[in-house]
């Protein structure tokens, strides 16, 4: 998943050399990530939705952003980890409530 993530990030998001990211890559990329975090938390595998997207997210963007030479890239990057954390387990959890058969593992 962190793969699939970092992947995304880049097809999305590498293409811009300079500036600011457009509103369609950015819709693109959270489109893209929704279809993959749904399908894999529907397969029974939320935790590697919401790990391996979290930690492809986070890389990518700090490979993405680590040449700013103020060092304020970290505040972005920490804001995509918990952003990416939060969203995810949210998606998770909805996406494991409402898909038929057993809800959790241990029951």
């Amino acid at each position: 998943m962190g793969v699939v993530a970092a992947g995304l990030w880049a097809g999305w998001l590498g293409g811009t050399g300079s500036g600011p990211y457009k509103v369609w890559q950015v819709a693109g990329l959270v489109l893209s990530l929704l279809v993959v975090v749904c399908w894999a938390a529907f397969r029974r595998h939320a935790v590697a939705a919401v790990a391996g997207t979290t930690a492809g997210m986070t890389v990518a963007a700090w490979c993405d952003w680590s040449d700013d030479s103020t060092r304020l890239f970290v505040i972005g990057v920490a804001l995509v980890l918990h952003g990416s954390l939060f969203a995810t387990a949210l998606v998770s959890t909805l996406v494991r409530y409402v898909a038929p058969g057993p809800r959790w593992a241990g029951r």
